[in-house]
Formats: C-alpha cells, structure tokens, sequence
C-alpha cells in the first residue's frame, strides 16, 4: 500500500537561499514542498524571533533588542524575521515544523500560535524534553515531536508527549521506526541530502524527510507524489 510522506525544508530551502529567511521559505514552497522547518529564539525585549544560531549579524540574540537586530540587516529578504510575521505569512498557506531552541519561551511562542494557528498541519520540536513538557501543561491537544542528534537523545522518545520523534538521518533504523509506529507516533528524519539517502529513509518506512535541498527532495518524490 502506498502512503504519503511529509516533505519539509530544512530552515526553508537552505542550500538555495540564506537560512531562516522569506526567500528561503517562499523558495522551499516553490520547488513544491508540503511545508517547512525553522528555528525560534527570543530577544531581550521577549519577541520571538527566527534564527538557528544565539547570534544574528555578531550580535547576540538574548542579549539584544529586535530593533537592533533588525538595524543590522541590510537586504530586506535576508532580514531576521519574527514569528509573528512569519505565522502571519505561511500559516495558512503550508506545514509547518516549529523548532524551539531555547527554554523557558514557551508560553512567548504559543501566545504567537494562538494569533495565528497553522491551517494546514504543524509540529512543535525542541531537543529539550522540559521545553515539550511545558507546552504540553501549557495546551495538552499541541501536536508535539522530540528531536535527536545523538543516540542518547532518543533514549526515552517514548515518555515525552509528543506525537513526533525526529532523529537525524545517521540514527534512522528499521527497528526505530517500527517501534515509534508500534507507539502509534510519527517519524519525521532530519539531516537528508541526498538522493540515496531519501530513498532509504523511505524504504524504512519514515513519515516524514527534512531536507536542505528542497530541489531535490521534491524531484526525487514527483513521480509518485510524494508516495512511496
């Protein structure tokens, strides 16, 4: 039986447009994706904004004002946005995959979700199983995944309430999928760059692929529609 699988940008279409940016979401729409993935952070006058890295042009993110982060950009397309902007620009347009990289920002982010919830599906992740806990108390029906890096990192997948476990590619297994689909979750594999690294994550039966190369993730799944 054929399924469909959830094909997301990695920070937008990173390896085509500067990460985290318009241009790189509108871009990872544009070759065809089902949606994407980005990075939350807060400035020091707690507004949400996205960004992978704690630091945005040599300044430091928490430590600096959205105003002062905003005066450094010079390209408006590559400018840092905010999640409020971008929940009002994409929300109702494609999925979207929420990555917190801090604690303690949760009720900032989700008093941002509630203005504008995604209308076409989205998980909120985070590597940090307080910061999932705490979204939980904060709204128990939050479609939630745990991410991984590490082999450590998965060790208890099964005792945070999320819905999505998303390991990197070079922890995927045929044994940890069906394991996380024997727990009736979802899982979504990061860090796919490749062509043969995309069919393999499909042959393992994944829900979902995180890609930097939006181009080739959408052309390696046009001939079936993103069905495996």
């Amino acid at each position: 039986m054929s399924r469909k699988i959830l094909l997301l940008g990695h920070r937008g279409a990173w390896r085509y447009a500067p990460q985290n940016t318009f241009a790189a979401f509108d871009l990872a729409m544009a070759h065809g994706l089902d949606g994407f993935e980005f990075d939350i952070r807060a400035t020091s006058d707690r507004r949400a904004v996205i960004c992978h890295n704690p630091s945005f042009n040599h300044l430091n993110i928490r430590r600096s004002t959205w105003e002062r982060l905003r005066s450094t950009c010079t390209v408006a397309e590559h400018s840092l946005p905010s999640l409020d902007d971008l929940l009002q620009r994409y929300s109702r347009k494609t999925f979207l995959n929420l990555e917190v990289k801090i604690r303690h920002i949760e009720r900032l982010v989700y008093e941002s979700f509630r203005k504008n919830p995604p209308q076409r599906g989205y998980f909120i992740s985070s590597f940090f199983p307080s910061v999932l806990r705490e979204f939980h108390q904060i709204d128990a029906s939050l479609m939630l995944g745990i991410v991984a890096r590490r082999f450590w990192q998965l060790r208890h997948w099964d005792a945070v309430p999320a819905k999505y476990v998303v390991p990197r590619y070079q922890l995927l297994s045929r044994r940890l999928v069906e394991e996380v689909h024997a727990a009736k979750k979802l899982l979504v594999t990061w860090k796919v760059n490749t062509r043969r690294q995309m069919l393999h994550a499909a042959e393992l039966g994944v829900d979902g692929i995180i890609s930097a190369d939006t181009k080739l993730l959408a052309e390696t799944f046009a001939v079936s529609g993103h069905e495996f």
